[in-house]
C-alpha cells in the first residue's frame, strides 16, 4: 500500500471534527458491556451499593454500620434494625489506543487521520459526561520536532518512544487538551505491539472501556499484545482501520514493493489471480482477528477509512454497546 502522497495534517480541535460532527455526538454518553465499579464519584450508574439520594433496598443491621442509616419507620414497626442502601453512581473510564506506526500512514482517505478523528470523537463524547478518559499513542514521530506536514522530515526523523500517553482527563475543558495531544504525533517509524502493550497494561488504573485503532497489521502478531491487554477490569473493543486501496488495491504489471516500515523489498508481477488470491489472505487474516477476539470476550469492527466518523461512532459502536 502507497504512503499517503499529500496530506493536511491537523493541528486543532476545528480540524478533526466539525462542528455538525459535535452536534450528533453531544447526545451520546459511553456504556459497556460489563459493569465496573469506578474510582471516583460520577455519573456512571453502578451496581456498588453506596450512600447517593436514590434508594436501592435494605439489608439487616450488623455490629459496626453506621446507625446514620438505620431506616427508624421498619423498626418503628417490625421492632428490627435493617440499613438502607443505595445506589451509587460512579465514573467509568475510557482509554483509547491509537496505532501510529508508518504503516497507518497509508491509503485515500489516510487510515491514520481516520483514526485520529474517532479517537476525538470518543474522547469528547467521555469528557463531556464527565468520565475520565486517557489516551495512548503507540510510536509515531513527533509533530513538533519532524515539522508539521513535512513528510520527508517525518521519514527521516527519530521514532518516538513505544508509547506516549496522556491520562486521568476528565471535564469538557479538557477536551481541547486532547485535541493537541492527538494533533502532536504523526505516524511513523516501527512497532513492537508486544513491547507497547506491556507499556500500556503496566501504566493504566483503574476499570472501564479501551478501543484500539489499528490496521492490526503486526510483524510481531497481534496475539501476545491482546493477550497482555485483555481482562483485568477492562471491556475491550478492536476497530480495524483498513482503507479501500487495501480492499481494492488499484495496481497492476511488474512493481517493486518495499516494507514502509522495515524497507524489506520483493519484486511481482500484478495478475488478476494474484490480486484475487491476496483479497482471499486478506479476508482470512481479518477472519482469525475475529475469531480471536471471539474467544477472548473482545468486540470487533472492521471499518474503511473512508467511513463518516460521526456514523462509525453513533451508529456502529453504538450497536456494539459502547454508546449509548
Amino acid at each position: 500500500m502507497l504512503r499517503t502522497s499529500s496530506i493536511s495534517r491537523p493541528t486543532k480541535l476545528e480540524d478533526l471534527l466539525s462542528s455538525k460532527e459535535i452536534a450528533r455526538l453531544d447526545p451520546l454518553d459511553l456504556a459497556s458491556r460489563r459493569v465496573f465499579f469506578g474510582k471516583l464519584k460520577g455519573e456512571r450508574r453502578s451496581k456498588k451499593r453506596g450512600h447517593s439520594v436514590e434508594f436501592a433496598d435494605h439489608r439487616p443491621y450488623v455490629t459496626g454500620d453506621d446507625l446514620r442509616h438505620i431506616d427508624w419507620n421498619i423498626f418503628g414497626r417490625l421492632d428490627k434494625l435493617f440499613l438502607k442502601l443505595f445506589l451509587e453512581e460512579e465514573d467509568l473510564s475510557l482509554h483509547v489506543v491509537l496505532d501510529a506506526s508508518a504503516s497507518s500512514d497509508c491509503g485515500e482517505p489516510n487510515k491514520y487521520l481516520f483514526m485520529q478523528r474517532c479517537a476525538m470523537a470518543l474522547g469528547y463524547v467521555g469528557l463531556v459526561n464527565l468520565n475520565r478518559v486517557a489516551c495512548t499513542i503507540m510510536s509515531g514521530i513527533d509533530a513538533d520536532a519532524a515539522g508539521r506536514g513535512e513528510q520527508s522530515a517525518a521519514r527521516e526523523a527519530k521514532p518516538a518512544s513505544p508509547i506516549r500517553a496522556l491520562r486521568d482527563l476528565r471535564g469538557r475543558r479538557r477536551v481541547h487538551d486532547l485535541a493537541r495531544f492527538i494533533c502532536a504525533t504523526m505516524p511513523g517509524g516501527t512497532l513492537s505491539f508486544r513491547a507497547a502493550a506491556e507499556r500500556i497494561a503496566l501504566s493504566r488504573r483503574g476499570k472501564g472501556v479501551m478501543i484500539i485503532f489499528s490496521d492490526f497489521f503486526f510483524k510481531d502478531g497481534y496475539e501476545d499484545g491482546l493477550r497482555i491487554l485483555s481482562g483485568h477490569g477492562y471491556d475491550l473493543i478492536l476497530v480495524q482501520v483498513l482503507s479501500p486501496q487495501e480492499l481494492e488495491p488499484p495496481i497492476k504489471g511488474d512493481l517493486r514493493l518495499k516494507d514502509i516500515e522495515d524497507a524489506d523489498t520483493a519484486e511481482v508481477t500484478i495478475s488478476a489471480p494474484l490480486l484475487k488470491r491476496y483479497q482471499a489472505n486478506l479476508a482470512a487474516y481479518c477472519q482469525k482477528l475475529r475469531e480471536f477476539a471471539l474467544r477472548r470476550d473482545m468486540a470487533l469492527l472492521t471499518v474503511r477509512s473512508d467511513t463518516p466518523v460521526d456514523s462509525l461512532v453513533a451508529d456502529q459502536l453504538r450497536r456494539l454497546g459502547v454508546l449509548k
